[in-house]
């Protein structure tokens, strides 16, 4: 078994006004941070520890539970600006100046979020496998599978190789490898997200998905810090052409796309995206 210098992370903890924020840091200090902000019904414990090995190599990578959710206290929130408020909380409590964003599916609407209200508060963002807002025009119609799923009261191991991964051999083989390296922070037995912070998620998401496209595309036209896209062709849960149709209008954007992955590209292939950030965010 392959030992991550993650899983090593201690537990820190700092106070915000709404909360006792729970957080792990790794890698060099100095520079800009990079905070990764999260899926849906996840904590902290399942980022892969491989991938943020390869971040922290370069970077300060910073990871943390938002308000109400895992190990942070406080009451749940329901909205993606709820969300990117208690993200702002927590960065402006451990007093950093700016940061780097790199949010993961519901995580990256949020980062978005961040960059309209703080743009001060931002100097990069990674969006990845996310919707920008709305309903995308032209994406197919989601597999009925995917909601039946993401609505289930526990979601099992085999419910996330489906959703993240694609239903490949190669795409299942890497499914299952992701959940044995965070199976070692999940044995610890942390908490996991709560029914109340899980339904405010999927609350968040649906009012998303109703937002008119003209204030999402008004919204993306605002974004001015430089913007990095990336997707899984494969993802069944948000469709490429979502990233595509962010790029479009997104000022200063990139976009990588990975023909073999879906929703976990960034699992999938730790290293080779983890390289594409380090570019990113030096260039």
């Amino acid at each position: 078994m392959s030992t991550y210098l993650a899983d090593a992370a201690e537990d820190l903890t700092v106070e915000g006004p709404s909360a006792t924020f729970t957080y792990r840091r790794m890698g060099p200090r100095g520079g800009t941070p990079l905070v990764l902000l999260n899926r849906l019904r996840a904590t902290i414990d399942w980022w892969d520890p491989e991938f943020l090995d390869h971040l922290a190599a370069e970077h300060d990578v910073i990871v943390f539970d938002d308000i109400g959710a895992g190990y942070t206290t406080g009451e749940p929130r329901d909205s993606y600006e709820g969300f990117a408020d208690g993200a702002i909380e927590f960065v402006e409590a451990l007093g950093l100046p700016q940061v780097d964003l790199l949010g993961w599916t519901l995580g990256g609407p949020v980062a978005q979020r961040i960059a309209l209200k703080r743009p001060d508060l931002v100097r990069k963002l990674i969006v990845s496998a996310a919707n920008p807002g709305g309903t995308v025009p032209g994406a197919p119609a989601p597999d009925p599978r995917v909601r039946a799923t993401i609505t289930k009261p526990e979601v099992t191991g085999d419910d996330l190789v489906f959703l993240f991964f694609p239903e490949t051999e190669a795409g299942r083989a890497a499914g299952y490898a992701y959940l044995a390296r965070v199976a070692t922070r999940l044995a610890a037995g942390g908490p996991g997200v709560s029914e109340a912070a899980g339904l405010g998620q999927i609350t968040a998401i649906a009012q998303d998905a109703a937002i008119p496209y003209e204030q999402v595309r008004a919204d993306l036209e605002s974004i001015k810090h430089p913007v990095l896209v990336a997707t899984g062709i494969q993802d069944v849960m948000i469709p490429a052409l979502a990233s595509y149709t962010a790029v479009h209008h997104l000022p200063n954007a990139t976009l990588v796309a990975y023909s073999d992955a879906g929703h976990a590209f960034l699992f999938q292939h730790a290293k080779a995206f983890a390289t594409q950030v380090t570019s990113f965010l030096a260039g």
